[in-house]
């Protein structure tokens, strides 16, 4: 039988189905008139962007990033966060724009 202990000494790692998740300021969304809909944006684009094959990538809901801006969303992915950078979102028909600079395609 084999040592458990030897088996959870080492990590793994697992790359899974989906694209990296976005992460999304729940307190910007309940500040923002708009709110609602640049969620609803969020998620419809992310569902539009897929790649082939693979799942979505999930929205997130995260804690207060402490950038607080007004009438905006703050939005943020793995990639944007290591290269220290957030979007802030304002209405809807921004998301595209937002999803794209996420991922580092164009500039801010």
């Amino acid at each position: 039988m084999p040592d458990k202990s030897a088996k959870s000494a080492s990590p793994m790692i697992v790359r899974p189905r989906r694209l990296a998740p976005v992460l999304v300021c729940r307190k910007c969304l309940k500040r923002s008139d708009e709110g609602a809909d640049v969620r609803r944006a969020l998620k419809s684009e992310l569902k539009a962007n897929r790649r082939e094959g693979s799942k979505p990538a999930k929205l997130v809901m995260t804690a207060c990033f402490g950038l607080c801006p007004k009438q905006s969303v703050v939005v943020a992915s793995g990639a944007s966060l290591t290269r220290q950078e957030y979007v802030l979102v304002a209405n809807r028909d921004q998301v595209p724009h937002a999803i794209a600079l996420l991922n580092g395609e164009g500039e801010g």
